[in-house]
């Protein structure tokens, strides 16, 4: 199935009617379609989206959904789907039509009994009328068989189901998501793109369908009183979730907001840069409370460095300090010998004095006891006498308190002082270096403050990362409260089930309850049957489509499918069947995986239907854009179109790479009546560039 051409009607950018032919050629199976940002390529894609799917089109992906919603619902949407400036001239002039439309050329389809060369689909809205309308042409004439089964229907069941058109209308730089899955709500979201490209969804539908039978069945059986409680834990509920819904809703506006925020900060920080100006006036507070800091911390080291230098003289004197030293000790161990001989003196005495005494007891003659008493006092005169004392004499007098101190200076001066010294030397010329550095820095950021420009992106700056620091604060918020919330909703799910538990099914649903529960088995039975044996067809697609896309050789050995339940996770394995962590990828490497796994689910889906790429090659360095340019793109689909920023998404080398599988190229220009199509020779694509580049230069 290919597309042969599109005409667009009033469709937002494209004012009036605008045509596009592909001409599909067998042997050339990529198209180009390029244009500057906001020139219309995203809004290509949203009417492929909404000529396929109308209304169901926010079944397709959650963006369209997010978008009526944001709209007011799907009756204003489409309104916004009509070029403003016809709109505007119908409703002042009303002599314009205010039509809306897109018609879809198919070529090579296939519809069972149905042989036909081509299908044209066309759907538009009148805001006259406010009608939207749907037409099918087979070979240019109205179907019987598209209006028995209703043409929404027939484009679901024939061309192209919603439930995957996500993976043939893509932004290349969106699939990194599918790379990133990690937490059980983004594997759960993995298993059912999985489920919806093998077929299961219909399975699965079924299978929820039995389940709300049996609980119907179930809850059938209650009394009265408990059908009261069920009635209001079934509305709790159901309030919980729309709570739930509603805080999500909320984390995704902020999460824009803040991306919004951030993409205009980091703008003004790039204008300031150019300006010759990049330090904001962040940078700046903080390098002013850096110098601040710097400063206190250099009168705290000026502070260390004079006490130092308070005894720098003692260090000097050399010599001169170890006789003080010496001295000191001296004339302490003097005045401790000085007491010492005071209380030798007293005790001597008083030996003597008690000995004499006993000499009386001992019975001797009198000139016997006076010889011993005489004997006695010369012994003691003698010993005293060699106490007497020193030939030193007493020059300072320090008291004890006063000795410790100085023996302490005089200890810090032999051994650490000259290390301390050297460190808070070293210090100090460390600070006074840094301290030049703030000074120099604060110097420049403020010798352009006279810059109004410079000033007012600052002020701008300010504001949008007020509003980020705003948004987020808010999202933690929501985060915290949907803890609160789940956590109810888990409680409340357990109070039904007990509840339920309590229920007697009634005799005349007695059967039913049976019958549902044993096809509940088999649809079980059935849908992990197909997903194991499936499993392993996928697991080689994409080791196989990793391989050829990667320029690591055996970087990824192997990969391993693992679906459980309602969950389903890919491991990707090194030679010794090791899972690699996929952050430890590289972002280029995250979206080859992310675009292998694609290219493995459309194969795995068996549906031929062209390929749209939105920002291809856009995180690719120069190996890996040629390993997608020759391996990828050829072989994802019959028909593929890119929609490219040139010179940035695609270069001039990468299409040389690319040229041999061109059939068509156009680009997208933009001029004060809207945007149209313009179409150029395969070799001559990058040709307007240069005529622009001209232009400006003269």
């Amino acid at each position: 199935m290919k597309i042969n051409k599109i005409h667009f009607k009033n469709f937002r950018i494209y004012k009036g009617d605008n045509e596009i032919i592909f001409s599909p050629d067998g042997s050339k199976n990529i198209s180009i379609v390029a244009g500057k940002n906001g020139f219309g390529k995203t809004t290509f894609l949203t009417s492929l989206i909404w000529v396929f799917y109308g209304k169901m089109m926010g079944e397709v992906e959650e963006k369209y959904k997010k978008d009526i919603k944001s709209a007011g619902g799907y009756e204003k949407f489409i309104k916004s789907l009509l070029n403003r400036d016809v709109k505007s001239q119908y409703e002042a002039e009303k002599n314009v039509v205010p039509v809306v439309a897109v018609e879809i050329e198919l070529k090579d389809i296939l519809i069972p009994s149905i042989p036909c060369k081509s299908v044209v689909l066309r759907r538009s809205y009148d805001l006259r009328s406010d009608v939207e309308e749907l037409h099918i042409f087979i070979d240019g004439l109205e179907n019987e068989l598209t209006r028995e089964v209703g043409f929404e229907v027939f484009i679901n069941d024939f061309i192209l189901p919603r439930e995957i058109a996500k993976f043939f209308f893509f932004d290349a730089e969106k699939i990194v998501s599918l790379a990133e899955a990690k937490t059980r709500p983004e594997l759960k979201n993995l298993s059912k793109a999985y489920s919806e490209v093998l077929g299961i969804k219909k399975y699965e539908d079924l299978k929820r369908n039995l389940e709300t039978l049996l609980t119907k069945l179930k809850r059938n059986g209650a009394s009265p009183l408990e059908q009261k409680k069920l009635e209001l834990l079934t509305e709790e509920e159901s309030d919980l979730q729309k709570l739930i819904d509603f805080n999500l809703e909320k984390q995704t506006s902020y999460d824009k907001e803040i991306a919004n925020h951030k993409a205009l900060s980091d703008n003004i920080q790039e204008k300031l840069i150019r300006e010759g100006n990049g330090i904001t006036l962040e940078e700046l507070q903080s390098m002013k409370a850096e110098r601040d800091i710097l400063k206190k911390e250099s009168d705290e080291i000026k502070s260390k460095l004079k006490k130092l230098m308070d005894i720098a003289p003692l260090v000097v004197s050399g010599r001169k300090i170890k006789d003080l030293y010496n001295q000191l000790v001296f004339e302490q161990k003097f005045h401790t010998d000085t007491v010492d001989k005071f209380i030798l003196s007293e005790q001597l005495s008083s030996f003597s004095v008690d000995l004499i005494k006993n000499l009386s007891n001992l019975g001797l003659e009198l000139s016997d006891k006076a010889k011993v008493v005489e004997a006695l006092k010369t012994t003691i005169n003698n010993r005293q006498k060699s106490m007497a004392g020193s030939t030193e004499k007493i020059l300072l007098d320090y008291t004890a308190e006063q000795f410790r101190n100085f023996e302490a200076i005089y200890n810090n001066i032999r051994t650490t002082f000259s290390n301390q010294f050297n460190a808070v030397v070293q210090e100090e010329k460390n600070n006074r270096m840094y301290l030049s550095k703030v000074y120099h820095k604060i110097k420049q950021a403020e010798a352009r403050k006279d810059n109004h420009l410079a000033q007012k992106l600052r002020e701008e700056k300010i504001e949008a990362d007020g509003k980020i620091a705003t948004a987020t604060s808010e999202k933690n918020k929501l985060i915290e409260t949907l803890g609160g919330l789940k956590n109810k909703q888990t409680t409340n799910a357990r109070l039904l089930a007990e509840l339920e538990k309590k229920f007697k099914i009634i005799k005349v649903d007695q059967k039913k309850h049976e019958v549902t529960k044993v096809l509940l088995e088999k649809i079980n039975t059935i849908i992990i049957n197909i997903k194991e044996d499936k499993k392993y067809s996928l697991q080689k697609s994409l080791l196989l489509g990793l391989r050829k896309i990667m320029h690591k050789n055996d970087f990824i050995y192997n990969v391993r499918v693992n679906v459980m339940d309602d969950v389903m996770d890919i491991d990707l394995l090194d030679k010794s069947e090791n899972i690699i962590d996929k952050d430890s990828l590289s972002k280029g490497e995250q979206q080859l995986y992310a675009t292998a796994l694609l290219k493995a689910l459309v194969d795995e889906s068996g549906i031929k239907f062209p390929v749209f790429i939105d920002s291809p090659l856009q995180k690719f360095d120069k190996y890996h854009s040629k390993n997608i340019i020759k391996e990828f793109y050829p072989a994802i689909s019959d028909q593929v179109v890119l929609f490219p920023l040139l010179e940035k998404e695609l270069s001039e080398l990468e299409y040389d790479y690319l040229k041999p599988n061109v059939n068509k190229v156009f680009v997208i220009e933009n001029t004060s009546n809207g945007s149209g199509f313009k179409s150029y020779d395969v070799d001559k694509l990058f040709n307007h560039i240069k005529e622009e580049a001209n232009v400006y230069a003269n």
